[in-house]
């Protein structure tokens, strides 16, 4: 069931949300409610990037060997973006 709202917004932010809904071929109104879904959306887990060292056998390559600089890269690369 649809509910009706209403609310108040500064009128530069609403120029401008008018505007980025127009750019994705919705109205104000779509354009608002689908921020809401998307902000209300229970996150995704996040696979741990350490689990990528445990997918089985190695083959006999010396990854465990390197998995500390391994990881400390990752996350480095990951904080960069």
């Amino acid at each position: 069931m649809k509910v009706r709202v209403q609310f108040a917004i500064d009128s530069d932010l609403k120029r401008c949300a008018t505007e980025r809904a127009r750019e994705s071929g919705l109205t104000f109104a779509e354009y608002v409610v689908k921020l809401a879904e998307k902000d209300v959306e229970r996150p995704k887990s996040k696979t741990r990037i350490e689990s990528i060292f445990d997918l089985g056998s190695s083959g006999g390559s010396d990854i465990a060997r390197n998995k500390k600089q391994m990881l400390a890269d990752a996350f480095a690369a990951r904080r960069r973006n």
